[in-house]
């Protein structure tokens, strides 16, 4: 089984270092040449040639488009193009249609699980498009991830997991928020959380955060500007749906500002330093 891995950002690099465990014929790319990586050649040209699947792990709808470009006219026949970059639903449908059309086939695999769930092997596929190709996948899939949902048709996936972050960053801003509200009031970071454990609104989150929240730790588990991006990207959607996300756009202007105050490569939890400076 040969597979190549397009993108060596904090998911890539882990997918990818796990396919080599696990024994499958790697090759790796990613835009910034990282010459070190196993499996890595320095362009997505050979590394796409002979794969059986491709991953593509990239930033944003533009990088994956740019990806596809180079990579299109070398896929084999039939080769899988697992696309795992979270878009939006229309980026996905254009993508879907011109790998199809170029003689392989599309499988829209957003996923959710930051750095630890990645290299826990815990992360969740939401799945979606031709249920015989999503069985044919799961065998590899299932190296990288505990769950493999399939949502519906191509671009449903990519809706759920928009959803699914707006949600996350939600939680978030009222995590922080709140932490930063009782510290003000002068309660330790230890009472907050022995109250939280024992309040309904505890959550899987919360518990991720708070040793970065009680250490200040902001290196990424998922970073803030692509957080952002993803608001951005669900509130693009809900516009042509003619929705209106009130609370989302509002969340997007404070990762704005955060980017803008030079926070984006920090994880997104991060963007309580907002509330700290005021």
């Amino acid at each position: 089984m040969n597979i190549s891995v397009l993108g060596l950002g904090i998911i890539g690099a882990t997918w990818a270092q796990h396919f080599h465990d696990d024994g499958f014929t790697l090759k790796t790319w990613n835009r910034t040449p990282q010459p070190d990586f196993v499996g890595f050649v320095s362009t997505i040209e050979e590394a796409v040639t002979d794969a059986d699947f491709v991953f593509i792990v990239v930033s944003d709808p533009a990088a994956v488009e740019s990806v596809l470009e180079r990579a299109l006219p070398n896929l084999k026949k039939g080769a899988i193009v697992v696309q795992s970059s979270t878009i939006s639903p229309t980026w996905t449908k254009k993508f879907a249609a011109d790998v199809n059309n170029a003689g392989a086939r599309f499988l829209e695999a957003p996923f959710t699980g930051s750095k630890p769930a990645a290299e826990a092997r815990q992360c969740v596929y939401y799945l979606g498009g031709d249920s015989l190709l999503i069985e044919e996948a799961k065998p590899v899939l299932e190296k990288v991830s505990k769950a493999q949902l399939h949502v519906g048709e191509i671009g449903d996936a990519s809706a759920l997991k928009l959803a699914m972050n707006m949600n996350i960053a939600g939680i978030s801003q009222t995590l922080t928020e709140a932490i930063t509200f009782t510290r003000k009031a002068g309660l330790s970071d230890e009472i907050f959380f022995q109250a939280l454990d024992l309040n309904v609104s505890k959550s899987g989150l919360s518990d991720l955060k708070k040793p970065k929240l009680e250490t200040s730790d902001y290196s990424p588990q998922f970073s803030l500007k692509h957080m952002g991006k993803d608001l951005r990207l669900a509130i693009e959607t809900a516009d042509e749906n003619n929705l209106e996300l009130p609370q989302t756009a509002r969340l997007k202007a404070l990762y704005d500002l955060g980017i803008e105050k030079g926070f984006g490569d920090d994880d997104f939890v991060g963007l309580i330093r907002l509330l700290e400076n005021k």
